[in-house]
């Protein structure tokens, strides 16, 4: 989802660096929910705070944010076709 989201946002970017800041976006996410201050704890009380930052850090949940980011990256690789550009000469 967050690759799909970033590849959106960034869509003339190079898949590379598009896999780059989808995975640091993620891997920051998930280092975040190891801090635990009342202002970000309010934020993760409500129900997009919770869904956006999450509740608890997992190692787990790193390997399943580089499993889903390199299927993205892949499907972006392998199933569509190269946007074509336009010949101006």
């Amino acid at each position: 989802m967050l690759f799909l989201l970033v590849s959106f946002v960034l869509a003339g970017r190079p898949l590379f660096q598009r896999c780059i800041i989808s995975l640091v976006l993620a891997f920051l996410v998930e280092v975040s929910q190891l801090y635990h201050a009342p202002w970000i704890d309010g934020i993760r009380s409500t129900t997009l705070g919770g869904l956006v930052l999450g509740f608890g850090f997992l190692w787990s949940d790193l390997i399943c944010y580089l499993v889903g980011i390199a299927a993205g990256v892949l499907a972006d690789r392998f199933l569509w076709p190269p946007v074509q550009r336009e010949n101006t000469n």
